[in-house]
């Protein structure tokens, strides 16, 4: 859901940079960057990696990846190590590392109930994490504040000599008024503006929904790495979708795609808060599960008490989950119609419900897709969990510098690498 003024989500993937070795019209410089964009993006994306490795993955020549991986230890981007493990006779491959301990992102969260703010270094690990309380009805504008507080604390631990590349703020699209109105909230240039404004001057913040970026995540280092066409179901107040087709996010007029939740599955079923009658999420939300087993459908809290009992044989909780579980199939049933992926993946509370009621899911997507797109698909719950939104907004942040690593000097500043 990223503003057209500023880079977002539909523009970052696993999928390497290639290298260029020989294009016409490409300047030597060009390709230079290039492959060095695309030495960084690898060691990001599958850590501590050997030359030798690197001239086979990339296919460039034993000279240049030595070239490329010096340039880069110089920036201070990369380490290379000789390999402490026993190796055969011979010189050892240099190892290339990223430097995680030194350059870093800021990655937020706007959830639905709290703020979050976490350092993630270059290589997708998470340095310093913290949290707090999201009052209710607060806006995301009304968030930059303690989101600000939050990344200030988190510096004060900061050696000096480290190097922040950006920041991104993944935003939760669904919020409830107190009377259970829902309101989708639109992450527009206004959010990134006022958090560029709390830390001028510096790299600057990309805006995006939570759903896309927690997909985007689990399609870069979860569950679903190994493919492109998937989709990611995000369940917490309400439930949407990261859709990422190619490889790339779907993103839909202003970025509102995704809003999965309003689909209508049942015209005779409860009345939904966006006005509608029967949208899935009346069916499969947390809502639902805690009516169905006799809890009071605003508390929140009592979603993980529902699933332990329903664990331990519960008879009320279990038919609950059931239920859930069965409405769950159903929809996932249509949206594998619709969009063909090879996997759905199950993350925030959904990802719970998934794994108490999966036989029931899959008992639904038997019958219920056609053939030809059922017979490949495979469902999994979320492998980064409630830290994979985090991390995706620390891709958005990071994709700037892995498309060209010399716009990050050695001094810590963006677009002035003569100041080394």
């Amino acid at each position: 859901m990223a503003t057209p003024a500023r880079s977002g989500p539909a523009g970052v993937g696993r999928n390497l940079e290639s290298p260029l070795q020989s294009v016409p019209g490409a300047s030597q410089e060009e390709i230079r960057r290039q492959n060095l964009g695309a030495v960084l993006r690898y060691v990001h994306l599958h850590g501590p990696t050997s030359r030798a490795e690197l001239t086979s993955r990339l296919g460039l020549n034993r000279s240049t990846i030595g070239a490329l991986a010096a340039e880069l230890t110089a920036s201070g981007l990369v380490t290379e190590e000789v390999p402490t493990t026993a190796r055969r006779a011979g010189r050892p491959s240099l190892v290339v590392s990223p430097r995680s301990d030194r350059v870093y992102a800021n990655a937020l969260s706007i959830d639905a109930d709290r703020l979050r703010a976490a350092r993630v270094g270059l290589g997708g690990r998470i340095l310093d994490l913290r949290e707090v309380v999201r009052p209710g009805g607060m806006s995301a504008i009304d968030a930059v504040g303690p989101l600000a507080d939050l990344v200030r604390d988190m510096e004060r631990a900061v050696a000096p000599d480290t190097l922040l590349v950006g920041g991104a703020v993944a935003v939760t699209d669904t919020t409830r008024d107190p009377d259970g109105r829902i309101r989708i909230a639109s992450v527009d240039e206004s959010l990134g503006a006022a958090l560029d404004a709390e830390f001028a001057p510096g790299p600057g913040f990309v805006t995006g929904d939570l759903a896309d970026i927690a997909g985007l995540a689990e399609h870069i280092r979860g569950v679903a790495a190994d493919v492109d066409d998937l989709i990611y179901l995000h369940g917490d107040v309400g439930i949407s979708a990261g859709i990422i087709v190619a490889g790339r996010l779907v993103m839909g007029h202003q970025g509102h795609s995704g809003k999965v939740g309003h689909m209508v599955v049942n015209p005779n079923g409860l009345p939904c808060g966006c006005g509608s009658r029967g949208c899935w999420e009346t069916e499969v939300g947390e809502a639902a599960l805690l009516r169905h087993a006799g809890r009071d459908p605003g508390d929140r809290a009592a979603v993980a008490e529902v699933l332990a009992a329903a664990a331990d044989g519960d008879p009320r909780a279990r038919e609950a989950v059931e239920q859930v579980a069965d409405w769950l199939g159903f929809g996932v049933g249509n949206l594998v119609n619709v969009v063909n992926p090879d996997a759905v993946v199950f993350g925030g509370s959904l990802r719970d419900v998934f794994i108490a009621g999966a036989d029931v899911v899959r008992r639904r997507l038997d019958t219920m897709p056609l053939p030809v797109s059922r017979e490949h698909l495979r469902l999994q719950p979320a492998a980064l969990d409630e830290n994979a939104v985090l991390i995706g907004a620390a891709e958005l942040a990071f994709d700037k510098l892995l498309a060209d690593p010399l716009n990050v000097g050695v001094a810590g500043q963006v677009g002035c690498p003569e100041s080394a």
